[in-house]
């Protein structure tokens, strides 16, 4: 009796160890399956998540881009006009004008003016290029009146911006207002600066020259050195023929 049982008793242990494989095994994967199907759940979500931020920032772009030309269109047609005054002619009183022509008799008045457009311009339309524009004409303006001081502001808030186009023209403007008014070693370091760094704006053969005339009263032979290399390495240009011409009317050169 005994022996009959005890293979009766194997077989079925075996039979439930079997079973109970099984049956973990089919836990596994429906654990793996639910596990996978979470992933993939997530994965859509992110990937969902993902395009949706990704039209967002280009909605957000395209609109920033159209405000942003739609910007620079009104700063533009805003500069025109703040410039139709800065090129206005002054005229004595009576003289015959054009129809339609804006004309003044005042060079104060006139550019006062026009330093008032721009600086609206300016103040309205900043992160525009004509409103960074309109800050160097308005420091121009300010200089055609003698306001040396706040045409010095201006011109030394360009210089420091992160445009380097703009900053070398105000760097070239702000050096020939500190000769015009006496500092003229701050007028050579600037010469200087934009001689290292030239821009297409603000080119070689035009720092060359300006520093040139700096020196041209001063130091006539430091004048004479920049009008020769002007000369020769751009021969051919209007810019070396007025070298030339300078070069000749240095004083001794006559």
């Amino acid at each position: 009796m005994l022996t009959s049982v005890i293979p009766d008793i194997s077989v079925k242990g075996l039979a439930l160890a079997h079973i109970s494989r099984k049956e973990l095994k089919k836990d596994e994967v429906r654990e793996t399956f639910a596990h996978g199907a979470e992933a993939v759940m997530l994965h859509k979500q992110l990937t969902t998540w993902l395009v949706v931020a990704a039209l967002a920032v280009a909605v957000g772009f395209f609109g920033w881009k159209t405000y942003s030309e739609r910007q620079t269109v009104r700063a533009s047609a805003a500069f025109d006009d703040a410039m139709k005054v800065f090129q206005a002619r002054t005229i004595a009183p009576g003289e015959p004008t054009q129809p339609g022509e804006l004309t003044f008799v005042d060079e104060k008045v006139k550019f006062g003016e026009a330093a008032k457009k721009f600086a609206e311009v300016e103040a309205k339309y900043s992160r525009t290029r004509p409103g960074q524009l309109a800050k160097y004409y308005e420091g121009l303006s300010f200089e055609r009146v003698g306001k040396n001081d706040d045409a010095k502001k201006l011109f030394q808030d360009l210089a420091g911006s992160g445009n380097e186009e703009f900053a070398s023209m105000a760097k070239l403007e702000l050096a020939s207002l500190d000769d015009s008014i006496g500092q003229h070693d701050e007028a050579a370091k600037l010469y200087q600066q934009l001689l290292d760094k030239p821009t297409v704006l603000v080119p070689k053969p035009v720092v060359l020259l300006a520093f040139a005339e700096h020196y041209s009263q001063t130091n006539p032979s430091q004048a004479a050195k920049y009008y020769s290399q002007i000369k020769s390495e751009f021969p051919g240009t209007p810019i070396a023929t007025q070298a030339e011409q300078e070069l000749a009317l240095l004083p001794g050169k006559s």
